[in-house]
């Protein structure tokens, strides 16, 4: 049964339990803070473009960044205000950055319900910001294009991510040669356009599994013919295999 929307918002932080689906409007903050998915998945777009947060991801939005939140599959969203000292030493960027056992067991204990005073927030709030100077940012980041060939194809391919036309023929459609198209990718993305297509696929995949949809099913459906195949490419950019990401490991 699907959950129901509940928000808990306090002023360090808050949590929200939305439904697969649920969604916030374009939004603000005076105040940077970090954006995680206790369970299910979030899609957090901002200006640079959407990124896919797991479990194992949290998401930096900077002080006055635009944004909003979807949920994929039923998702228990925590949010944590860091103090004005903590927020300068981190990217002046929207980031998504992977997340040490350290770092989510701090984010659930700040989020958790569990009144604490101000001196022990703060020590959480050190401990927190600590661990994610000394994380790497997370590869799985779709950036928003710009050019309007590369918006075409990137409509192309977000309605069928299984699509395995080539660039040329993908260039046929959005009006300009694979040289030209493969040239704006590296430019404007900074990835091949086979390194775009696989973030993409991943991206989806994350979501169809959030959705409850099992492996096999969903390699298919974005555009691995052979499921092992998918399995290592998932790995490889999540950091664990799509039934350990199931089952919350």
């Amino acid at each position: 049964m699907p959950i129901a929307r509940q928000s808990r918002i306090w002023p360090s932080g808050g949590v929200h339990l939305w439904p697969s689906g649920g969604a916030s409007a374009a939004h603000t903050h005076p105040r940077g803070h970090l954006v995680y998915a206790a369970s299910g998945v979030l899609a957090v777009h901002t200006e640079r473009g959407t990124s896919i947060v797991p479990a194992n991801r949290v998401a930096w939005i900077p002080a006055g960044s635009t944004h909003h939140h979807r949920a994929h599959g039923d998702t228990d969203m925590r949010i944590v205000f860091l103090p004005a000292g903590l927020a300068r030493r981190m990217p002046e960027r929207p980031t998504v950055f992977a997340t040490s056992d350290l770092a989510r067991e701090v984010l659930l204990a700040l989020t958790g319900g569990r009144h604490r005073d101000r001196a022990a927030r703060a020590r959480l709030h050190r401990v927190l910001a600590d661990e994610l100077r000394e994380a790497r940012e997370q590869p799985l980041h779709l950036p928003e294009p710009r050019d309007d060939r590369l918006r075409a194809v990137a409509r192309i391919l977000d309605a069928d991510p299984a699509d395995n036309a080539s660039l040329a023929a993908l260039g046929q459609a959005a009006g300009a040669g694979a040289r030209t198209l493969s040239r704006l990718f590296r430019a404007e993305l900074g990835m091949t356009f086979y390194e775009w297509r696989t973030q993409l696929r991943i991206a989806h995949a994350l979501v169809l599994l959030a959705e409850g949809h099992d492996t096999t099913r969903v390699a298919h459906a974005c555009g691995w013919s052979n499921p092992s195949h998918f399995i290592a490419a998932f790995a490889a950019i999540v950091g664990t295999t799509p039934g350990r990401h199931r089952a919350g490991g």
